[in-house]
Protein backbone atom coordinates (compact mmCIF):
# COMPACT_ATOMS: atom_id res chain seq x y z
CA UNK A 1 0.00 0.00 0.00
CA UNK A 2 2.88 2.48 0.97
CA UNK A 3 4.94 1.44 -2.58
CA UNK A 4 1.60 2.27 -4.37
CA UNK A 5 0.78 5.61 -2.25
CA UNK A 6 4.63 6.82 -2.99
CA UNK A 7 3.72 5.75 -6.81
CA UNK A 8 0.29 7.82 -7.44
CA UNK A 9 1.97 10.94 -5.82
CA UNK A 10 5.32 10.49 -8.05
CA UNK A 11 3.06 10.69 -10.60
CA UNK A 12 3.37 14.20 -12.91
CA UNK A 13 -0.70 15.80 -12.61
CA UNK A 14 -1.93 16.53 -16.03
CA UNK A 15 -3.92 19.62 -16.20
CA UNK A 16 -6.95 20.05 -17.85
CA UNK A 17 -5.46 21.44 -21.61
CA UNK A 18 -2.53 18.90 -21.04
CA UNK A 19 -4.33 16.93 -23.55
CA UNK A 20 -4.28 20.27 -26.33
CA UNK A 21 -0.61 20.11 -26.10
CA UNK A 22 1.58 16.87 -25.20
CA UNK A 23 4.52 17.17 -24.93
CA UNK A 24 7.60 14.98 -26.44
CA UNK A 25 8.32 13.10 -22.79
CA UNK A 26 4.78 11.68 -23.28
CA UNK A 27 5.03 10.27 -26.12
CA UNK A 28 5.89 6.69 -27.21
CA UNK A 29 8.60 7.23 -29.77
CA UNK A 30 7.79 4.48 -32.14
CA UNK A 31 4.33 4.52 -32.36
CA UNK A 32 4.73 8.54 -32.87
CA UNK A 33 6.44 7.70 -36.22
CA UNK A 34 4.87 4.60 -37.21
CA UNK A 35 1.32 6.38 -36.72
CA UNK A 36 2.70 9.30 -38.47
CA UNK A 37 4.04 8.12 -41.72
CA UNK A 38 0.37 6.57 -42.03
CA UNK A 39 -1.57 9.35 -41.23
CA UNK A 40 0.55 11.84 -43.25
CA UNK A 41 0.83 9.88 -46.16
CA UNK A 42 -2.51 9.97 -46.66
CA UNK A 43 -2.64 13.82 -46.03
CA UNK A 44 -0.23 14.31 -48.22
CA UNK A 45 -1.78 12.42 -51.05
CA UNK A 46 -4.90 14.77 -50.20
CA UNK A 47 -3.03 17.63 -51.18
CA UNK A 48 -0.67 16.51 -54.10
CA UNK A 49 -2.48 17.47 -56.97
CA UNK A 50 -2.85 21.43 -55.41
CA UNK A 51 1.25 21.79 -55.31
CA UNK A 52 1.24 20.35 -59.13
CA UNK A 53 -1.20 22.89 -59.84
CA UNK A 54 0.34 25.51 -57.80
CA UNK A 55 4.34 24.55 -59.38
CA UNK A 56 3.22 24.57 -62.86
CA UNK A 57 1.64 28.12 -62.49
CA UNK A 58 4.79 29.41 -61.05
CA UNK A 59 7.19 28.33 -64.35
CA UNK A 60 7.98 30.16 -66.81
CA UNK A 61 6.29 29.89 -70.23
CA UNK A 62 4.55 27.26 -69.36
CA UNK A 63 1.28 28.99 -70.57
CA UNK A 64 -0.48 28.58 -67.20
CA UNK A 65 0.79 31.45 -65.76
CA UNK A 66 -1.88 33.54 -65.98
CA UNK A 67 -4.32 30.86 -65.63
CA UNK A 68 -6.73 30.44 -62.48
CA UNK A 69 -6.35 27.69 -60.63
CA UNK A 70 -9.19 25.49 -61.39
CA UNK A 71 -9.01 26.21 -65.30
CA UNK A 72 -5.09 24.46 -64.64
CA UNK A 73 -6.50 21.55 -62.85
CA UNK A 74 -9.06 20.87 -65.45
CA UNK A 75 -6.45 21.14 -68.45
CA UNK A 76 -4.09 18.40 -66.44
CA UNK A 77 -7.00 16.17 -65.69
CA UNK A 78 -7.94 16.84 -69.15
CA UNK A 79 -4.41 15.51 -70.61
CA UNK A 80 -2.58 13.57 -68.26
CA UNK A 81 -6.09 12.07 -66.25
CA UNK A 82 -5.45 11.41 -62.69
CA UNK A 83 -1.88 10.22 -63.43
CA UNK A 84 -1.08 14.00 -64.20
CA UNK A 85 -2.23 15.66 -60.79
CA UNK A 86 -0.25 13.10 -59.07
CA UNK A 87 2.76 13.37 -60.97
CA UNK A 88 5.90 13.03 -58.29
CA UNK A 89 3.43 11.47 -55.19
CA UNK A 90 5.50 8.12 -55.18
CA UNK A 91 8.59 10.16 -54.91
CA UNK A 92 7.61 12.47 -52.53
CA UNK A 93 5.16 10.18 -50.00
CA UNK A 94 8.74 7.69 -49.87
CA UNK A 95 11.35 10.22 -50.01
CA UNK A 96 9.53 12.00 -47.08
CA UNK A 97 9.98 9.49 -44.26
CA UNK A 98 13.26 10.20 -43.38
CA UNK A 99 12.75 13.92 -43.77
CA UNK A 100 9.78 13.85 -41.58
CA UNK A 101 11.55 11.67 -38.66
CA UNK A 102 13.92 14.57 -38.61
CA UNK A 103 11.18 17.29 -38.77
CA UNK A 104 8.69 15.73 -35.91
CA UNK A 105 11.55 15.00 -33.50
CA UNK A 106 13.76 18.11 -33.69
CA UNK A 107 10.33 19.96 -33.51
CA UNK A 108 9.18 18.47 -30.27
CA UNK A 109 12.69 17.97 -28.46
CA UNK A 110 13.55 21.77 -29.17
CA UNK A 111 9.72 23.00 -27.95
CA UNK A 112 10.51 21.02 -24.92
CA UNK A 113 13.77 22.52 -24.39
CA UNK A 114 12.43 26.05 -25.15
CA UNK A 115 9.42 25.93 -22.62
CA UNK A 116 11.97 25.10 -19.91
CA UNK A 117 14.00 27.43 -20.80
CA UNK A 118 11.54 30.22 -20.61
CA UNK A 119 9.70 29.03 -17.83
CA UNK A 120 10.61 31.46 -15.20
CA UNK A 121 10.63 34.31 -18.13
CA UNK A 122 8.25 37.53 -17.04
CA UNK A 123 6.05 37.67 -20.35
CA UNK A 124 2.44 36.68 -21.19
CA UNK A 125 1.68 33.05 -21.39
CA UNK A 126 0.62 33.09 -24.72
CA UNK A 127 3.87 34.86 -26.20
CA UNK A 128 5.75 32.19 -24.43
CA UNK A 129 4.30 29.56 -26.51
CA UNK A 130 4.21 31.21 -29.54
CA UNK A 131 7.76 31.83 -29.23
CA UNK A 132 8.69 28.26 -28.07
CA UNK A 133 6.42 27.07 -31.13
CA UNK A 134 8.15 29.47 -33.33
CA UNK A 135 11.66 28.04 -32.28
CA UNK A 136 10.95 24.78 -32.67
CA UNK A 137 9.95 25.46 -36.01
CA UNK A 138 12.59 27.25 -37.02
CA UNK A 139 14.88 24.65 -35.85
CA UNK A 140 12.97 21.83 -37.33
CA UNK A 141 13.14 23.43 -40.51
CA UNK A 142 16.80 23.62 -40.64
CA UNK A 143 17.85 20.31 -39.93
CA UNK A 144 15.43 18.65 -41.94
CA UNK A 145 16.10 20.54 -45.28
CA UNK A 146 19.24 18.39 -45.91
CA UNK A 147 16.07 15.93 -46.79
CA UNK A 148 13.41 18.29 -48.19
CA UNK A 149 15.61 20.12 -50.31
CA UNK A 150 16.64 17.40 -52.61
CA UNK A 151 13.41 15.69 -53.05
CA UNK A 152 11.68 19.30 -53.52
CA UNK A 153 13.54 19.62 -56.71
CA UNK A 154 13.28 15.82 -57.81
CA UNK A 155 9.27 15.83 -57.51
CA UNK A 156 8.97 19.41 -59.22
CA UNK A 157 10.94 17.92 -61.73
CA UNK A 158 8.82 15.24 -62.39
CA UNK A 159 5.48 17.99 -61.74
CA UNK A 160 6.18 20.25 -64.89
CA UNK A 161 6.84 17.02 -67.68
CA UNK A 162 6.78 18.67 -71.04
CA UNK A 163 6.39 22.41 -70.10
CA UNK A 164 8.83 24.56 -72.47
CA UNK A 165 12.51 25.02 -70.74
CA UNK A 166 12.25 21.97 -68.79
CA UNK A 167 13.91 18.95 -69.16
CA UNK A 168 12.00 15.59 -69.74
CA UNK A 169 13.21 12.61 -67.05
CA UNK A 170 11.90 8.59 -67.08
CA UNK A 171 10.84 8.99 -63.66
CA UNK A 172 12.81 9.88 -59.99
CA UNK A 173 15.93 8.25 -60.57
CA UNK A 174 16.37 9.57 -64.09
CA UNK A 175 15.94 13.10 -62.54
CA UNK A 176 18.64 12.59 -60.14
CA UNK A 177 20.99 11.03 -62.46
CA UNK A 178 20.67 13.93 -65.13
CA UNK A 179 20.51 16.21 -62.32
CA UNK A 180 23.84 15.20 -60.86
CA UNK A 181 25.67 14.65 -64.68
CA UNK A 182 24.94 18.20 -65.38
CA UNK A 183 25.54 19.85 -61.92
CA UNK A 184 27.12 17.71 -59.60
CA UNK A 185 25.35 16.97 -56.65
CA UNK A 186 24.91 20.38 -55.92
CA UNK A 187 22.13 20.52 -58.86
CA UNK A 188 19.95 18.45 -56.37
CA UNK A 189 20.90 21.32 -53.71
CA UNK A 190 19.44 24.38 -55.97
CA UNK A 191 17.30 26.49 -53.66
CA UNK A 192 18.95 25.38 -50.55
CA UNK A 193 20.35 28.28 -48.92
CA UNK A 194 17.16 30.50 -50.71
CA UNK A 195 15.01 27.77 -48.77
CA UNK A 196 16.79 27.67 -45.26
CA UNK A 197 16.88 31.63 -45.39
CA UNK A 198 13.41 31.73 -45.87
CA UNK A 199 11.18 28.95 -45.18
CA UNK A 200 13.22 28.37 -41.48
CA UNK A 201 11.31 32.15 -40.63
CA UNK A 202 8.13 30.86 -42.12
CA UNK A 203 8.47 27.75 -40.44
CA UNK A 204 9.37 29.95 -37.25
CA UNK A 205 6.28 32.12 -38.36
CA UNK A 206 3.56 29.32 -38.62
CA UNK A 207 4.32 27.39 -35.50
CA UNK A 208 4.49 30.52 -33.57
CA UNK A 209 1.13 31.89 -34.79
CA UNK A 210 -0.62 28.32 -34.34
CA UNK A 211 0.99 27.76 -31.07
CA UNK A 212 -0.44 31.30 -29.93
CA UNK A 213 -3.44 31.19 -31.57
CA UNK A 214 -4.23 28.26 -29.83
CA UNK A 215 -3.70 29.47 -26.69
CA UNK A 216 -5.83 32.22 -27.32
CA UNK A 217 -8.58 30.15 -28.43
CA UNK A 218 -8.68 27.95 -25.06
CA UNK A 219 -8.90 31.10 -22.96
CA UNK A 220 -11.30 32.88 -24.61
CA UNK A 221 -13.57 30.34 -24.37
CA UNK A 222 -12.69 30.14 -20.76
CA UNK A 223 -10.16 27.31 -20.35
CA UNK A 224 -7.98 27.50 -17.76
CA UNK A 225 -5.00 24.89 -16.41
CA UNK A 226 -6.27 24.58 -12.90
CA UNK A 227 -9.94 23.54 -14.42
CA UNK A 228 -11.02 20.16 -13.90
CA UNK A 229 -13.33 20.09 -17.01
CA UNK A 230 -11.33 18.74 -19.49
CA UNK A 231 -12.41 20.18 -23.57
CA UNK A 232 -13.75 17.51 -25.70
CA UNK A 233 -12.55 16.10 -28.55
CA UNK A 234 -14.84 18.18 -30.57
CA UNK A 235 -13.96 21.18 -29.30
CA UNK A 236 -9.76 20.04 -29.36
CA UNK A 237 -10.06 19.21 -33.24
CA UNK A 238 -11.92 22.51 -33.85
CA UNK A 239 -9.67 24.79 -32.16
CA UNK A 240 -6.68 23.02 -32.92
CA UNK A 241 -8.07 23.53 -37.00
CA UNK A 242 -9.02 26.83 -36.70
CA UNK A 243 -5.65 27.83 -35.45
CA UNK A 244 -3.70 25.89 -38.42
CA UNK A 245 -6.24 27.44 -40.39
CA UNK A 246 -4.91 30.94 -39.18
CA UNK A 247 -1.57 29.77 -39.47
CA UNK A 248 -1.44 28.53 -42.82
CA UNK A 249 -3.75 31.87 -44.60
CA UNK A 250 -0.50 33.98 -42.37
CA UNK A 251 2.43 32.37 -43.87
CA UNK A 252 1.12 31.81 -47.68
CA UNK A 253 0.66 35.52 -47.92
CA UNK A 254 3.94 36.24 -46.59
CA UNK A 255 6.20 33.01 -48.33
CA UNK A 256 4.63 32.77 -51.88
CA UNK A 257 7.06 35.34 -53.48
CA UNK A 258 9.89 33.31 -52.20
CA UNK A 259 8.24 30.30 -52.85
CA UNK A 260 8.03 31.58 -56.72
CA UNK A 261 11.64 32.55 -57.23
CA UNK A 262 12.63 28.95 -55.75
CA UNK A 263 10.54 26.85 -57.65
CA UNK A 264 11.80 28.69 -60.89
CA UNK A 265 15.06 27.63 -60.00
CA UNK A 266 14.94 24.59 -59.10
CA UNK A 267 12.61 23.64 -62.50
CA UNK A 268 14.28 25.97 -65.03
CA UNK A 269 17.72 24.22 -67.38
CA UNK A 270 16.79 27.09 -70.12
CA UNK A 271 18.74 29.95 -68.08
CA UNK A 272 21.26 30.97 -70.73
CA UNK A 273 24.95 31.41 -69.49
CA UNK A 274 26.08 30.27 -66.13
CA UNK A 275 24.33 28.79 -63.53
CA UNK A 276 21.17 29.97 -62.33
CA UNK A 277 20.61 32.10 -59.12
CA UNK A 278 18.29 34.08 -57.01
CA UNK A 279 19.33 37.32 -58.44
CA UNK A 280 19.01 36.17 -62.08
CA UNK A 281 15.61 34.52 -61.49
CA UNK A 282 14.25 37.41 -59.34
CA UNK A 283 15.26 39.38 -62.29
CA UNK A 284 14.03 37.49 -65.30
CA UNK A 285 10.65 37.27 -63.13
CA UNK A 286 10.40 41.08 -62.48
CA UNK A 287 10.88 41.94 -66.36
CA UNK A 288 8.30 39.22 -67.18
CA UNK A 289 5.90 40.13 -64.74
CA UNK A 290 6.51 43.16 -62.47
CA UNK A 291 5.53 42.52 -58.71
CA UNK A 292 2.36 40.12 -59.75
CA UNK A 293 4.77 38.04 -61.05
CA UNK A 294 5.97 36.88 -57.81
CA UNK A 295 2.63 35.66 -56.60
CA UNK A 296 1.86 33.67 -59.51
CA UNK A 297 -0.36 30.55 -58.12
CA UNK A 298 -0.95 32.23 -55.16
CA UNK A 299 -4.64 30.85 -54.97
CA UNK A 300 -3.83 27.08 -54.87
CA UNK A 301 -0.95 27.91 -52.95
CA UNK A 302 -2.97 29.77 -50.39
CA UNK A 303 -5.39 27.02 -50.70
CA UNK A 304 -2.82 24.45 -50.17
CA UNK A 305 -1.45 25.89 -47.21
CA UNK A 306 -4.85 27.01 -45.45
CA UNK A 307 -5.68 23.36 -46.18
CA UNK A 308 -2.35 21.46 -45.22
CA UNK A 309 -2.25 23.86 -42.35
CA UNK A 310 -5.49 22.57 -41.03
CA UNK A 311 -5.45 18.62 -41.73
CA UNK A 312 -1.31 18.82 -41.27
CA UNK A 313 -1.89 20.27 -37.40
CA UNK A 314 -5.20 18.31 -36.72
CA UNK A 315 -3.72 14.95 -38.00
CA UNK A 316 -0.36 15.91 -35.93
CA UNK A 317 -2.22 16.66 -32.79
CA UNK A 318 -4.21 12.86 -33.74
CA UNK A 319 -0.95 11.07 -33.80
CA UNK A 320 0.36 12.44 -30.84
CA UNK A 321 -2.89 11.80 -28.67
CA UNK A 322 -2.95 8.33 -29.95
CA UNK A 323 1.07 7.93 -28.84
CA UNK A 324 0.55 8.65 -25.29
CA UNK A 325 2.35 6.18 -23.28
CA UNK A 326 0.09 4.00 -21.10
Amino acid sequence: MAMETDATAAAPQLTALADTDINWARLDKTRFHVIGAILFTAQQALLHPTAVVKTRMQVADSGFAHMRGVTVFKHILRNDGIPGIFRGFGTSAIGSLPGRVLSLTSLEMSKELMFKYTEHLDMPEATRVGLANGVAGMMSNIISCACWVPLDVICQRLMVQGLPGTTFCNGPSDVVRKVIKTEGLRGLYRGFGLTVVTQSPASALWWGVYGAAQHMIWRSLGYRDDMEKKPSHTEMVTVQATAGMIAGACSSVITTPIDTIKTRLQVMDNYGVGRPSVLKTTKTLLEGDGLWGFYRGFGPRFLNMSLYGTTMIVTYELIKRLSVKE
